[in-house]
Parts: structure tokens; sequence; C-alpha cells
């Protein structure tokens, strides 16, 4: 058992006002387990879970605001989620068990760590873990991994069902920290491997995720769909959520995100502009589906995947029209 001081806090100021390296614990459904593995060996445990930021709020915008330490079960069942935002509720529903439901929060799902076996396998190479060691998953068994925005640094997904249905619907996460507030558009907030894997996020030294906004949307039919090796909450091998809405017999806005595909959420930008404008047709959908996956590169065990992805986006575009 490794030692570690644990502060519970009774106030943001106070969260971000205790200088050095520090982990922030909401519902622990991550940070407990990267602590007994022994990836993550931290010196201070910052206890938030009892800040006053779970509430769920309307935005004058017609928006929602998420507070960073609602649980995923209130937001799955607040019932503005289910009529404007049922793309979400259903992402959170697919996410993982009651159980960790009732426990888990929107910053910490956020803020999950990959669940990439190298990574928690501490006699593996993992530049994620241990930077400039190397990825032992490049040439591994990697049919879970990365087909699109890898490196040769790394090739982990981020495992967050919960952040897909966010990158389609184009959310904001606000931050705090001892420059101040600001706020960051979800597709902006992760990073990429590139050649620094280890940093995955945006936030600065003593940052806080306080809330997320959903911007008021527009009636469009949605779906979260998952694809996984067992039904009973498994992670992504890929996921999409898609937004479709057609108005005079052409696609009026489209948008299409994808899980287990990358380091990241992943927006389809450009199968986006290509069914936008468009009549809503299955010639179009197959277009639209393999534009999607077009830059992929898959490794040795999940070429499958970009194949899994297309069909999966082309379905879930016929049905939604």
């Amino acid at each position: 058992m490794r030692e570690f001081a644990y502060v519970r806090v009774a106030s943001v100021s106070e969260a971000i006002g205790l200088a050095g390296p520090v982990r922030y614990l909401a519902g622990g459904t991550n940070l407990f387990d990267l602590m007994r593995e022994e990836v993550e060996r931290p010196e201070r445990v910052i206890d938030i879970s009892r800040l006053s930021l779970s509430a769920i709020e309307d935005l004058p915008d017609g928006g929602l605001r998420l507070g960073a330490l609602a649980r995923n079960a209130h937001v799955a069942a607040d019932d503005r989620i289910r009529r404007r935002y049922p793309v979400l509720a259903r992402a959170l529903l697919n996410g993982a068990s009651p159980q960790l439901r009732n426990r888990a929060t929107v910053g910490g799902n956020l803020l999950q760590r990959t669940r990439c076996r190298y990574f928690y396998d501490l006699g593996a190479a993992c530049n994620k873990r241990s930077p400039g060691t190397g990825c032992d998953a490049l040439d591994g068994l990697n049919r879970g991994h990365a087909i699109l925005g890898a490196s040769e640094s790394c090739v982990a997904v981020h495992p967050s069902d919960m952040c897909v249905a966010l990158a389609a619907l184009g959310a904001t996460v606000n931050l705090t920290g001892p420059e101040g507030d600001r706020s960051v558009p979800v597709m902006d907030f992760h990073h990429l491997p590139g050649a620094t894997p280890e940093i995955e996020t945006v936030l600065r030294g003593g940052e806080l995720v306080t809330s997320v906004d959903l911007p008021p949307w527009p009636p469009a039919r949605g779906a979260y769909v998952k694809v996984r090796d067992r039904v009973s909450y498994a992670f992504a091998l890929v996921s999409a959520a898609v937004l479709l809405r057609i108005e005079g017999g052409r696609i009026a806005t489209a948008r299409i995100a994808l899980g287990g595909v990358a380091l990241k959420p992943w927006r389809a930008y450009a199968a986006e502009d290509l069914l936008t404008g468009a009549p809503p047709d299955e010639r179009i959908f197959e277009e639209a589906a393999r534009e999607a996956v077009a830059e992929a590169r898959p490794l040795r065990h999940n070429a499958f995947k970009i194949e899994m992805a297309a069909r999966l986006i082309r379905r879930t575009l016929v049905e939604l029209a």
C-alpha cells in the first residue's frame, strides 16, 4: 500500500488553491482502479465529491448545463435529457452497469483514462504511462485499438460512451483554475497522441472541470449504437452517435461521432459535409459512411473496425431517415 495524503474540500476555490500535483476524486470508478494497479501513484488525492456541482440546469439560450458531479444515472434519467438529448441518455445507459452509473460523474467520465491492456500492465512498454519507453500495442494484441488519429507513440482508444454523444451534440466543457474560468469545445478538450500521449487533455495545472453545457438543439432524430464483444457492459469496439434532420426532402443537419476508434471521440466532419444538403437516400449514406473511415490506418488485428464503422454509420443513417 502506497501512502498518499487525502484532503476533503468544501469549495471549488479550496480545491484549486491546493498547490502541487494532485488528483481529484469524485466517483472514483476509474481512479481507484488506476491506484490499485499502481498505474497512478498520486501523492495527494483531493475529494471533491461534496462540492455543489451536481445540478442539471436550464440555460437561458435553451440549452442545459450538467454539473461536473452530476451522476451518470441522474443525467440519463432526467426528463429534459430524455426528451431533448436522447442520444446522450442512450450513450450513458450503454456505458456501464447501474451500479457504476450511480457512482460515475460527468466530469469523471470526461477524464477517464484508456483501458489499453498495455497501459495497465506495468511490465509492458507504454509511452502514455511512462513516456519514452515505447508502445507494445503496436505489434501486440491490438484488436481493440485505434484506427484513426493514432501515432507511432500510442494507438490506444478513449473508452467513454458519454463523450461520443457530447461530441455529436457539440457540447462545451467549463473549467476553473488558478488563472480563472474558461470554456473549451468538447472536441478540443482531448488531445490525439502525437509524440506526447501522456498529455491527454487541455487541462492546466490545478484546473477543475465544473460543468458541461449542451447547446440548444433543433428537432432532430438521433441514435447511439454500440458494437461490443458482449452485451453486458463491455467497452466499444466501435460506437456511433448520429444526429439527422431532414427538411424539404434534403438533409439539413448531420452529425456523426465515433467511439472505440481513436484516443478521443472522432467527429466525421467530411462525411457530415457530404450529407448536408443532399437527398436522404442509401447512395449518399453509403458514400458518407466510406468517407468517415477514409483516413483509417489499421493495425495487424483491427482492420475489421473499418468495415464495422462504415456499416454502423450507414445502417444508423438509414434507420434515422
